[in-house]
């Protein structure tokens, strides 16, 4: 099991504010594309060390956790690629929705058919 740091509040870095649910509620749906990490390519991953995360900075929703490794929030996500051209290293890649939908209503239907099939 990967050990999950938290990183320290910086006194020099005023990105953010508290974060909290957005007013709109869950907007995740209303994106087109999803960030992807690859965590290989991604500094603080790769380096296991609090570094980079200029995704997390330039993030306008402040979805993006300032952790090891790197987590995105895809309830809030609204899919802007604003992390993924920042990324230096190229480890954030746009992709789109509709090949996870379809990935999460098979796994639904999936879900849906086992419960019906399980005797009671």
């Amino acid at each position: 099991m990967k050990k999950e740091y938290r990183i320290e509040s910086d006194p020099y870095i005023f990105a953010h504010g508290e974060l909290c649910e957005g007013e709109a509620g869950k907007t995740g749906g209303w994106r087109s594309y999803r960030p992807v990490i690859d965590h290989s390519r991604c500094t603080p991953s790769k380096n296991q060390k609090p570094s980079c995360f200029l995704c997390w900075l330039y993030c306008p929703e402040g979805v993006v956790s300032r952790t090891i490794p790197v987590v995105i929030n895809y309830d809030y996500c609204k899919g802007c690629g604003i992390c993924a051209e920042e990324c230096p290293t190229r480890a954030i890649e746009m992709v789109d929705e509709s090949a996870f939908r379809r990935q999460e209503d098979g796994r639904e239907n999936q879900e849906t058919l086992s419960a019906a099939n399980t005797p009671r």
